[in-house]
């Protein structure tokens, strides 16, 4: 097999059709074709089902494996020009919605000037579908809460976020002050869909005081919860990180009793090591998050996970760890405290 052939069957799953597939790679159909039916010779089995373009269950392990076969002949180079050239090439972060609304900001101010042939692509999506994205390759980093669901990737902690009650200034409850569960349910909330592990802890909180959360609305998205919250249509339960400096005249971010910080975290994949754009971003990544002066008010680097090269695995090892931080063991393998 070779590369033409990897590429065909990864255009095929990403356009849906032989024709698409071959507009994508500035070819044309009968050479996509050509590849396809090469490649399923010599595995012996058919990749592409030719009624409806889909791929079969060895296509999908095929395109798995080749995207990552693709993405570490790609390293290769970027590896070989950084060590006498700029850093080149394409690093794909993705992001939970509420920490890329503050994060993008502050990589788009460094990483131009630091590196200015790094390309960026920014992917916005839950921590779940972000997990299934990076064992897939489709990303090679992601900013994530933790810990981690997925067992194909290692995670390190970045920072803990403080999570509060989001009102109006001139609301009773804005006094500064923690509020107390016992009064939420009088509050017409946004909140996250039951069974995810945002929405799972607001609801202990909830118990623990003796009442249950009455939501006006539940949805899938906190940046959606935000934006309707700031809209006026509803108070919500958010991360510190969640609301813009822009709007701290008008809205306050206050305390809620018994509901501890979250923590948040950098995933890569498990296998294979990162190229130099990659070991590039995670250094900026971790100066930006370490900077107080940059980061939301809430927001608290975990200073010690993140030393220098850490992220980037030059170094040989990371300190101990405190309760719920995560870090890597000296061969890479994710630890969790």
């Amino acid at each position: 097999m070779d590369l033409r052939q990897l590429n065909a069957v990864i255009a095929i799953a990403e356009h849906g059709s032989f024709s698409a597939a071959a507009d994508a790679l500035a070819t044309v159909q009968s050479n996509v074709s050509t590849h396809v039916k090469k490649l399923e010779r010599e595995l012996g089995t058919v990749l592409v089902d030719r009624s409806n373009g889909e791929l079969t269950e060895a296509g999908q392990l095929v395109v798995d494996r080749a995207r990552r076969v693709i993405g570490e002949l790609d390293a290769i180079t970027s590896d070989v020009t950084a060590l006498s050239q700029e850093v080149v090439g394409t690093v794909r972060l993705g992001a939970i919605g509420t920490a890329a609304r503050w994060i993008v900001p502050l990589l788009l101010d460094v990483v131009p000037d630091r590196h200015p042939l790094l390309h960026l692509v920014f992917v916005e999506a839950t921590a779940l579908g972000l997990d299934a994205q990076l064992a897939l390759g489709q990303v090679d980093l992601a900013v994530i809460t933790l810990p981690a669901s997925g067992t194909e990737v290692r995670t390190i902690a970045l920072f803990e976020e403080e999570l509060g009650l989001v009102v109006p200034r001139g609301h009773p409850l804005a006094t500064g002050g923690p509020v107390d569960p016992a009064v939420l349910p009088e509050l017409p909330l946004m909140l996250p869909l039951p069974g995810s592990s945002y929405r799972d802890e607001l609801d202990a909180v909830a118990r623990a005081a003796g009442v249950a959360l009455r939501p006006r609305a539940e949805m899938d998205s906190l940046r959606l919860i935000a934006t309707l919250t700031f809209e006026g249509c509803g108070f919500s339960i958010l991360p510190a990180g969640a609301l813009p400096s822009f709007l701290g005249d008008s809205w306050v971010h206050v305390p809620v009793r018994g509901l501890s910080p979250r923590l948040v975290g950098v995933a890569q994949r498990r296998r294979g090591m990162p190229g130099a754009p990659v070991r590039a971003l995670l250094d900026i990544l971790s100066e930006v998050v370490l900077d107080e002066s940059r980061t939301p008010n809430g927001v608290r680097a975990v200073a010690h996970a993140v030393p220098p090269g850490v992220l980037s695995g030059d170094s040989p090892r990371v300190g101990s760890a405190p309760p719920r931080r995560v870090g890597f063991s000296p061969d890479g393998a994710a630890l969790s405290t």
